[in-house]
């Protein structure tokens, strides 16, 4: 039994979220099949993160263990083929020991939210960012990014279905970068609640339209209620971009 690491590239738009469904396809799903197709073997992939529907992934790092002698190279080559034409792209592929894992061995997960700030519509980037019309204030969004740097309680930015069995982690970095039209929120930690950084996001674009200061933002997390929460952002924007190992 060989373990292999995956480097995994996906457009979310089709799929329900990046975990096996029952009502509705899966990024796991579509290279599961694949996986079967070239070994015959059904096997199951584990991923750093699960990501929600709709959202996207540039290099989510997964694994899976193939008892047919093959190279990760061939393994590659044939995953990519049998995939299509699901938008899922194998980058890499590379041997790993039995004891590592994607989601266990992982030191820092790493995402990027997009957003266009624009008053015409998106075109080819529908699905693919989060288009708010009013004008944004990317200073003020990254000044009160910085409220929910370090390690809190962040209740308010969680998902009620969330399973994490603490409320508690520690966000490593939250920056809101600007370029012309383009917002980008970059958001780091060891990992991640469900629905924490769209929460985030959400609540930053309200204090970038100037609808909520700083001071409401801090209250929002010390608050502790998801009922407080402000704004929960689309699930477009969002792009796992790599996870850290060690």
């Amino acid at each position: 039994m060989t373990r292999f690491a995956l480097t995994v590239e996906f457009d979310g738009r089709p799929f329900m979220g990046w975990q096996r469904q029952d009502h509705g396809p899966s990024v796991q799903q579509a290279i599961e099949e694949a996986a079967f197709a070239v070994t015959g073997e059904r096997v199951a992939v584990h991923a750093a993160g699960r990501t929600d529907a709709g959202v996207h992934g540039l290099g989510m790092r997964a694994h899976l263990d193939i008892a047919k002698p093959i190279a990760a190279f061939r393994l590659m080559e044939a995953l990519n083929a049998q995939v299509r034409p699901n938008p899922v792209a194998i980058l890499e592929c590379v041997e790993m020991p039995e004891d590592w894992h994607a989601r266990f061995s992982c030191l820092a997960r790493h995402y990027e939210y997009r957003i266009v700030n624009r008053r015409a519509p998106l075109t080819w980037e529908k699905g693919l960012a989060w288009r708010i019309a009013a004008d944004l204030d990317a200073e003020a969004m990254h000044d009160a990014a910085q409220l929910l740097v370090g390690r809190h309680d962040f209740t308010t930015f969680r998902s009620v279905h969330c399973q994490s069995e603490s409320p508690l982690k520690s966000l490593d970095r939250l920056d809101v970068v600007r370029a012309g039209d383009r917002i980008a929120v970059y958001a780091s930690a060891r990992s991640f609640l469900h629905h924490q950084v769209r929460s985030m996001v959400g609540c930053l674009g309200l204090v970038g339209q100037g609808k909520w200061t700083a001071g409401d933002l801090r209250d929002a997390l010390e608050a502790r209620d998801r009922s407080r929460l402000g704004l929960n952002a689309p699930p477009d924007g969002l792009f796992f971009v790599r996870a850290d190992y060690p």
